[in-house]
């Protein structure tokens, strides 16, 4: 049944349902970009020879562009009115996707991934105060139910490149072409129907005591830097799993189906979770099981022990971000728009800016550790001699990207990085079959190597959200604990 409220703006009845079913719509496209440019990072490498690194800030770009958006917008919610910012990422989603879709090298897809990035965190600046404002009561579980389709946009979008690639059209433009039909239909269902004002202009919070509640208050402050690891620890790794597990053999994709499936499950069901464990205590208990699933995907070499360690990881992240944002506006609930702003900012910034790119780091540094030399080696001057043979100029951009490798092995004894893993990226695509081969079977080993050492770097950051969250959760309980027999006869 469809609930109804006033309009502030006087524009006729709210539907409430209408709403919060185009909110997750919106939530459904940032997903789905999500998921589509995670699973064309390696064929982005491939085709465009990018090095981790660059594909670390493509990937980057794709979530700080995020806190971009939010930092500028989230202020400026009750002034430019939820409906407005949703218009704007509408244009975000339809002009970034294009860009990619069309680019012809790197800096056409930092930039196309940057736009689809801010119109995703404008969906957010506008749905996280949208979905509080229309369930006041019950922001916790409504905003984990609203997040639920983060990890289901994930599942559907990953699900549709596989299926792209079964069918043998999964040529990366189409699946990134994916992200436009969750686009156009919530710009069907929202793009011109009437707001809410949010909570702050209905309660008459101005501008200046929303800052002030987000600023001056010290849980503020610890939450913000709670959520710059909570992101780190869920967003980063996902963002790799689909190229580290595919460059080891593993159906990545479907890995990062798995793990979002279970996610979105577990927020659907989070009430009873919420109520028994508390905000704080499942916060806590999240950053310990996520922790061990982190060390089980950088530990695991086979299949069936990915799989389980996967699993471990999605229930621990599976309520990091909607929780924290449900904190937020529960015990902050003044910061209003700009609170909720300010934290998938600093989530989204941490990413991008540090995480992703710290992550492509270390995978390039650790890939060409376990490079053989002399297996590699013997394949550059092949792909030397090659060239020769041919005027081919796949060929010859292989032999240029060989000789270099060979001349700094000379003069430094050791095989350079990440110049070594580019000249196998260009050998990959080569139209020699037998050299294309090699160059895999070399380089698909190594790069999962080095993934799955990123994701161990990632796992002492939830040991410190233990000793924040631990912290949380005892002061609330001695807050909620009754008084001492001597205090109560006192009284």
């Amino acid at each position: 049944m469809t609930t109804q409220l006033d309009s502030a703006a006087g524009a006729g009845p709210i539907d409430r349902r209408r709403l919060f079913v185009g909110s997750c719509l919106a939530l459904v496209a940032t997903s789905v970009a999500f998921a589509t440019v995670g699973a064309v990072m390696l064929a982005l490498k491939r085709e465009f020879v990018l090095t981790n690194l660059e594909v670390g800030w493509i990937g980057g770009a794709a979530l700080w562009g995020f806190a971009v958006s939010q930092l500028v917008f989230s202020p400026l919610c009750d002034t430019l009115g939820m409906r407005f910012l949703l218009r704007l990422a509408f244009v975000g989603h339809l002009l970034g996707t294009l860009v990619m879709i069309l680019a012809g090298g790197f800096w056409m897809l930092f930039f196309g991934a940057l736009v689809i990035a801010m119109g995703n965190g404008l969906v957010e600046a506008a749905c996280n105060p949208l979905v509080a404002t229309l369930y006041p009561e019950n922001k916790t579980v409504k905003l984990n139910q609203f997040h639920v389709w983060f990890p289901g946009g994930i599942v559907i979008g990953g699900l549709a490149a596989y299926g792209l690639d079964a069918a043998g059209v999964g040529a990366w433009q189409l699946k990134l072409a994916l992200i436009l039909i969750p686009t156009l239909l919530y710009g069907g269902l929202l793009l011109t129907r009437p707001f809410p004002a949010t909570e702050n202009v209905q309660a008459g919070v101005g501008l200046g005591e929303m800052f002030r509640a987000a600023f001056a208050t010290p849980l503020m402050w610890v939450l913000l830097f709670a959520m710059a690891l909570t992101a780190s620890v869920e967003l980063g790794p996902n963002r790799w799993v689909p190229a580290v597990l595919e460059a080891g053999g593993m159906a990545g994709i479907l890995v990062l189906v798995w793990i979002n499936g279970l996610m979105a499950v577990l927020r659907y069901r989070a009430g009873p979770v919420v109520e028994r464990l508390s905000p704080t205590g499942l916060l806590l208990a999240s950053s310990l099981v996520a922790g061990l699933g982190l060390l089980g995907l950088g530990l695991a070499s086979i299949g069936w022990a990915t799989f389980a360690a996967a699993t471990v990881f999605a229930l621990g992240v599976c309520y990091f971000w909607p929780t924290m944002l449900g904190v937020v506006a529960e015990r902050v609930p003044r910061s209003g728009a700009l609170g909720l702003g300010l934290m998938g900012t600093v989530g989204m910034a941490t990413v991008g800016l540090v995480t992703a790119p710290a992550m492509g780091r270390i995978a390039d540094r650790y890939a060409n550790e376990r490079l053989p030399a002399a297996e590699t080696a013997a394949l550059m001057r092949d792909a030397e001699g090659a060239a020769e043979a041919s005027e081919d100029p796949d060929l010859a951009a292989a032999a240029a990207a060989a000789t270099g490798v060979l001349a700094a092995l000379e003069r430094t004894g050791e095989l350079p990085s990440p110049e070594t893993a580019n000249a196998l990226r260009v050998a990959a695509s080569s139209p020699s079959a037998t050299l294309a081969d090699r160059a895999n079977a070399i380089l698909g080993p190594a790069d999962n190597y080095g993934g799955r050492v990123s994701f161990l770097y990632v796992v002492p950051l939830c040991g410190v959200l233990a000793l924040v969250f631990g912290a949380l959760y005892l002061r609330d309980r001695r807050a909620s604990a009754p008084p001492p027999e001597s205090a109560r006869l006192a009284a």
